[in-house]
């Protein structure tokens, strides 16, 4: 069996705290925002992150929503260039108003930091050479 796209779903708070905060850093939209859905495209393969209200999500996937804050279910990885690029992006996303799970910090051959969307989702930002 072959699978042709894989996207993620996330349940989100607020639809337009969430839509500023990927706009702010960068992140392309992923057609229109509507009531229910904001939607944005992550790296060169354009992987897609659904962000959906925690009602319409709940709905949709007839589960409970997860607790983010105190854990999590899935870290998003997204690759850096340098380690430089990886304290820019710190900085940006705090700026953004991510929270920092995990400061920057050497981590075998790489070096890395993680963050928190608003809502919790976790992120961390890897530079690992070749």
């Amino acid at each position: 069996m072959n699978t042709k796209m894989i996207w993620a779903n996330l349940a989100v708070k607020d639809l337009k705290r969430t839509a500023k905060f990927y706009t702010s850093l960068g992140f392309k939209p992923n057609g229109k925002f509507n009531d229910d859905l904001v939607s944005f495209f992550f790296g060169q393969d354009n992987f897609i992150i659904h962000f959906f209200v925690e009602k319409q999500f709940k709905t949709a996937a007839k589960l409970e929503n997860s607790e983010l804050y105190t854990g999590s279910e899935i870290i998003f990885s997204l690759s850096a260039e340098s380690r430089e690029e990886v304290d820019a992006w710190m900085e940006k996303v705090k700026e953004a108003g991510a929270s920092i799970y995990a400061d920057a910090a050497d981590f075998d051959k790489g070096y890395t930091f993680g963050f928190s969307d608003p809502d919790g989702h976790k992120f961390n930002l890897l530079y690992w050479p070749s």
